[in-house]
């Protein structure tokens, strides 16, 4: 008997008509069968929210090579979460979401709606990969081609071997003057931020009104990231995991006088008059349970 094939789930941020999941489409098609569920419209910087006071729809569309895919009006999340419970039948056992036109890298994974559908495959069980191309050198026309290649061969090893529960992958891919990439490392997340701005307008009734904006990212080229990585070449393989607890902090913090005061000032009070009448009370129970127990045995 032929084993099932493998179910993969495409996604986005960019919108179901963009030119990196159509070529995310073409490269792992041979893989499995792939389904497409992917915003209606750019979503980009949503992170990972999801429409809860709006009704979501769904529509079939076709993608430029003539191939059926699922278009939502929600957020990259949304179209995650409503290919697992309506749409698949099954889990996936692949989740590609991208391939985003832009970094997402450092600590971008906080605002993206591409990280962030990875992040929603996981939740749901599923090995999830994000993966986004980068212009290293202000190209205009991207070339999707190379980073969807390499997106077919990690999904290969994927599939044979699936990623950790409550894990995720973040790919970053360079694309160079030449399509000449310096190799491949597996990096730790860096660190890279946008210096926010805010430019006040006013509209012809005289009310003001804002556009939020940001400058040129400020990265840290530290050794081993993400960002280091691509600034000479390379694309970036970070594991990303879903426990964000900082175990470090967590052990100083409790170790430390102040925040043990803390702790016993907001124990409840008279919680050791509480303890003790529960525990009169359980007594009082099992006793009660025990001479039922001879009664019915006599």
């Amino acid at each position: 008997m032929a084993s099932e094939r493998k179910l993969i789930l495409l996604t986005n941020d960019d919108g179901v008509h963009a030119e990196g999941i159509l070529a995310l489409r073409e490269a792992v098609e041979h893989l499995g069968k792939v389904v497409v569920c992917a915003p209606d419209r750019p979503r980009s910087a949503t992170g990972h929210a999801i429409t809860l006071h709006k009704p979501l729809r769904v529509a079939e569309v076709r993608m430029a090579n003539g191939m059926t895919a699922y278009a939502t009006s929600g957020t990259p999340s949304d179209c995650v979460m409503m290919a697992f419970v309506h749409l698949l039948g099954r889990t996936p056992d692949l989740v590609l979401s991208g391939i985003n036109d832009g970094p997402n890298m450092g600590w971008d994974l906080t605002y993206s709606g591409t990280a962030s559908a990875a992040m929603e495959g996981a939740i749901y069980g599923a090995s999830s990969v994000a993966l986004s191309l980068v212009s290293t050198t202000g190209l205009k026309d991207h070339d999707f081609r190379p980073a969807a290649r390499f997106a077919a061969d990690l999904s290969e090893l994927i599939l044979n071997d699936p990623l950790p529960p409550g894990r995720f992958l973040n790919v970053n891919v360079p694309q160079t003057p030449e399509g000449h990439i310096a190799g491949v490392r597996i990096t730790r997340q860096g660190v890279r931020r946008y210096p926010g701005s805010v430019e006040e307008r006013v509209d012809p009734w005289g009310r003001k009104y804002y556009w939020l904006g940001g400058e040129l990212p400020e990265d840290q080229l530290l050794p081993g990231t993400d960002v280091e990585a691509l600034a000479h070449g390379f694309i970036s393989v970070t594991p990303i995991q879903m426990d964000m607890t900082d175990y470090p902090l967590q052990g100083e913090m409790g170790a430390r006088d102040d925040y043990g005061d803390l702790v016993q000032k907001w124990l409840p009070r008279g919680g050791e008059e509480v303890t003790e009448r529960e525990e009169e009370e359980l007594r009082k129970a099992i006793s009660s349970q025990q001479g039922d127990e001879e009664i019915l045995g006599g």
